[in-house]
């Protein structure tokens, strides 16, 4: 771990603010995931903020889907999905129900269990570097054994199979536009809703999202 912070715990109330003034309050915190196989805890260096029916670039946009579902309860929760049918990503549900804003939690730092990690990441793919090992949503979440079957679970309790402790003090936290997002939701200009910690090298780098095709008349 780069420095020593100190963590605490965190209850529903801390996590119902509007998303992009919790976002970043989530940097330099730890999630921590325990397993038969052993615990993994990654400290976070970089998210994103989708802010439900306001958000073009969310998932809750057009409203509620058997998908989206955890989107809508209480904060607190995790929101997986499948990336492409591909990969899982890993979204922290804040917020008051209803609202279905969530943190895509992007990329952070191994600090704990990195030779579980390690084995994780080998096994789904090449990994280079323990740098590599949680950075980008699809790493974070393989790094850490989360998957579909985590959709809905709660992070809340220190003790539990998922758990969220945060910084006491959040690092000064990068500002700009969100990865991979295509449309309006990844207009830099209205956008800039993804946050990380300045000069992390687990931070993932940026890639706009591709632009999309014009529909045709059928």
């Amino acid at each position: 771990m780069s420095d020593e912070a100190e963590l605490c715990s965190i209850d529903r109330a801390w996590l119902e603010r509007p998303v992009l003034e919790l976002a970043p309050a989530l940097l330099g915190g730890t999630v921590t995931v325990q397993s038969t196989a052993g615990t993994v805890a990654v400290r976070l260096t970089e998210v994103e903020a989708y802010d439900g029916a306001e958000d073009p670039g969310s998932h809750a946009f057009r409203g509620r889907t058997a998908r989206n579902a955890s989107m809508f309860g209480p904060a607190g929760h995790l929101y997986v999905y499948r990336h492409l049918g591909l990969h899982h990503c890993v979204n922290l549900v804040t917020g008051h129900p209803g609202a279905a804003a969530a943190v895509l939690l992007r990329a952070g730092e191994v600090v704990a269990g990195q030779d579980l990690a390690r084995e994780r990441r080998r096994r789904a793919g090449v990994c280079r570097t323990d740098v590599d090992l949680a950075r980008g949503p699809a790493r974070l979440a393989v790094a850490l054994g989360l998957s579909l079957g985590d959709d809905g679970v709660g992070v809340l309790d220190p003790a539990g199979r998922v758990s969220l402790l945060r910084a006491e003090h959040p690092p000064p936290a990068l500002q700009g536009p969100r990865v991979g997002v295509s449309g309006p939701g990844g207009d830099a200009r209205l956008h800039p809703w993804r946050f990380w910690i300045e000069s992390e090298p687990s931070v993932s780098a940026y890639r706009p999202g591709a632009p999309r095709r014009p529909r045709t008349a059928h």
